[in-house]
């Protein structure tokens, strides 16, 4: 049994101001929000015998008593935020990293205090390097200061468990990460790989720095996990969000849930 868990924050449209507004597909019309994408928001947890992972951080949401959803789901899970020792940051992104920090009552506090948070130093630099409407560097400002932060260069290990490696597709440092644990191969490709459909779809986004070598990515993520039974972690997936390959009685392969 698999001990990964969606950590969902909700359905959301972009459009080109970078804005992430909710959106509930049984109530709301897309063709009211043209030019917008739409897409969801699944940061991960997954157990192991080191502690608790955590893949990027998502939007950073709160409910009326403002606690921060991504803790709400870490509670309904029966763990503590507390109990988080690793914040596997696939990059900056504001959708990705609105949950690195805990706004309470005027004061900002790292939202894992007992974890360390791996980023790309390329990654953080750029976030920094001019006004770019995809990064909130209050956050970043937070993170820095509370001794939280470890900055890594280019691709390597965290510790047995976890490796990661600069992909560079979405951003120029973007990172993806694997993680053997509990018996299973995790593996985490952030932006590059963020719905299974995009497994199946030869495109080049422009979104994407550089699009055309996200899209050879994904094929080759595809193709190196398929028959290993890798467990793929879409952090944006409108269907299955914790996938693994099946092939097929024509011999072809599929996602379907992990379980």
């Amino acid at each position: 049994m698999i001990q990964a868990y969606s950590l969902y924050e909700g359905s959301f449209s972009v459009d080109i101001t970078k804005e992430f507004i909710p959106f509930d597909p049984k109530k709301d019309d897309p063709k009211d929000r043209k030019g917008s994408i739409f897409v969801h928001v699944h940061p991960f947890l997954i157990v192991s015998e080191n502690g608790l992972i955590l893949c990027d951080t998502g939007l950073g949401f709160t409910d009326a008593a403002g606690e921060l959803l991504i803790h709400q789901n870490i509670k309904k899970l029966g763990f503590d935020p507390e109990d988080v020792n690793y914040v596997l940051m696939s990059h900056l992104h504001k959708d990705h990293t609105g949950g690195m920090v805990d706004f309470q009552d005027g004061q900002a506090r790292v939202a894992f205090p007992n974890a360390e948070y791996f980023v790309q130093r390329g990654e953080w630099e750029n976030a920094f390097s001019g006004e770019n409407p995809s990064y909130k560097t209050e956050i970043f400002d937070v993170i820095q200061r509370s001794g939280n932060l470890v900055l890594l260069d280019g691709d390597g290990e965290i510790n047995n468990q976890i490796s990661y490696e600069v992909n560079g597709a979405h951003t120029p440092f973007h990172q993806a990460f694997r993680i053997n644990t509990g018996g299973h191969n995790y593996f985490f490709a952030g932006d590059v790989l963020s719905d299974p459909v995009e497994i199946f779809k030869n495109f080049i986004a422009k979104y994407d720095y550089d699009g055309r070598k996200a899209r050879d990515l994904r094929e080759k993520y595809w193709e190196e996990g398929k028959t290993n039974e890798q467990v793929y972690l879409f952090y944006h997936s409108k269907t299955i969000a914790i996938g693994v390959a099946e092939q097929t009685v024509d011999g072809s392969y599929r996602i379907v849930e992990a379980k």
